[in-house]
């Protein structure tokens, strides 16, 4: 298996003609997951908003690459193909139609940038010590991303663990697969652990909570701080009712711990209750009176 993946940096014949279908392929591929509403908040939904498998794309282009010019303009024409073609098939089946391609002002600015770091990057092909400090920008990189990724999966359990355990597993494997020196490989393998078990640890230390209201009083719902407000069950957070004095009016305030369906309870100081479905999600939330 090491010497499958080790063909992969460095290994593959990268002509323009490859390189091109496999802009597309990508492109297309990319554009399938990101219409699959099941695949949303998935581990597999990670390739159309963050970096971490782009870059694995990217350092696969610079390990066989022929030279400097031909990395820097391999990655940037790789890019320039992909990400626009992931846009331009979602128009059609897109609420926003045209307005979509919005999204791809961030991932054009790093298109631009792959010139230069497709340039510098292929200097890693030297197997230098300084090679390490040029993979180590894409290392932090996919550090952010399964920093981010973890914290998901703690919220989600079990969602996300296959894009957590893809960034723990590239950011000790870069060094490894990229360069033959056996010194830069093991202390490049021992940064890149201890960098995933120090994210893991803090991750632990601050589990994510997702704070937002959720009701609002209003003529439909009435209610005041006199009410009492619960969930059916409690390990999903906690919940309250608050004035806001911005708006002048009482809410349901909640503190979700992690994803999931349960049943929020309003009841009235006569004992009147009124009981919500409510699911959640990292960053949303769906609520309806039963």
């Amino acid at each position: 298996m090491i010497k499958t993946l080790k063909k992969l940096f460095g290994g593959i014949n990268l002509t323009w003609s490859k390189l091109i279908i496999s802009a597309i392929v990508a492109g297309i591929l990319t554009a399938v997951i990101a219409m699959i509403p099941e695949l949303h908040y998935t581990s597999f939904n990670a390739i159309t908003v963050t970096l971490e498998v782009w870059i694995l794309f990217g350092i696969i282009i610079i390990m066989n690459s022929k030279s400097n010019i031909d990395s820097a303009l391999k990655c940037f024409v790789f890019f320039l193909i992909s990400q626009p073609l992931v846009y331009l098939i979602q128009v059609p089946f897109n609420t926003y139609g045209w307005g979509i391609f919005t999204y791809y002002r961030y991932w054009f600015i790093w298109t631009l940038l792959c010139l230069p770091m497709g340039y510098i990057g292929y200097y890693m092909k030297k197997g230098k010590w300084w090679g390490y400090l040029i993979l180590l920008p894409m290392i932090v990189l996919t550090g952010y991303s399964y920093q981010t990724y973890f914290s998901d999966f703690l919220f989600n359990i079990p969602r996300y663990i296959l894009i957590c355990l893809f960034c723990a597993c590239m950011m000790i494997m870069y060094p490894v697969m990229i360069f033959e020196d056996r010194n830069i490989k093991a202390v490049g393998a021992v940064i890149g652990g201890i960098a995933v078990i120090t994210l893991t640890v803090i991750g632990l230390m601050n589990p994510p909570v997702y704070s937002t209201e959720i009701l609002v009083n209003s003529e439909d719902h009435v209610f005041d701080d006199t009410y009492q407000v619960t969930l059916a069950d409690e390990t999903y957070g906690n919940v309250k009712i608050i004035y806001m004095d911005s708006v002048e009016d009482y809410f349901v305030h909640a503190d979700f711990k992690k994803a999931g369906k349960t049943v929020l309870v309003l009841e009235s100081p006569s004992g009147e209750k009124k009981e919500f479905d409510l699911s959640i999600e990292k960053d949303t939330y769906e609520i309806t009176q039963k």
